[in-house]
């Protein structure tokens, strides 16, 4: 009977143990993930007034730039715009690439390091974001914006212009 009570025990530990493994893991991670971003006018994804559409250009353009920053992400960045974008603005977006040799869903050829959505207006079965793009380091930041349309009938990205 102390060998079961003992092998339960022990086994308790280790469950007890690797869920408080997971958790201590969990949590710092999920920490680092969500670095602080500065405000910008208008209201971000992340607050109660955004837009399904501008969450979903955020959930985009943040696993666009992981997969072009990847070295094998070309498939996924694919992937992604087959998913996320209008058929008509990947044709609009391949022709632009073409004449500009650079990449159509950021309008550059180099790959930001950050990226802040900011919910815009909607009208005419359209909804607008401003995605801020952050380039250099953290201690000499450089931004570009860009204004991203979606379709409120289907989520998906129709038209992205720069707004410089």
């Amino acid at each position: 009977m102390t060998r079961t009570r003992s092998a339960r025990r022990t086994a308790g530990r280790t469950l007890l143990a690797s869920a408080l493994l997971a958790a201590a893991v969990a949590v710092p991670a999920a920490a680092s993930t969500a670095a602080p971003r500065e405000a910008a006018a208008g209201a971000t994804v992340t607050d109660e007034t955004a837009t399904q559409e501008s969450r979903l250009v955020d959930d985009f353009y943040s696993a666009y730039l992981d997969a072009v920053a990847a070295e094998d992400g070309g498939d996924l960045a694919t992937a992604l715009r087959g998913f996320y974008l209008t058929p008509g603005l990947r044709d609009r977006l391949a022709e632009w690439e073409a004449a500009n040799h650079a990449d159509g869903v950021l309008l550059a050829q180099d790959v930001p390091v950050d990226h802040l959505v900011t919910a815009g207006h909607s009208g005419a079965g359209h909804t607008w974001s401003t995605v801020r793009l952050t380039w250099g380091s953290p201690e000499d930041p450089a931004y570009t914006y860009l204004t991203v349309r979606s379709d409120l009938a289907t989520g998906k990205i129709s038209a992205i212009r720069d707004d410089a």
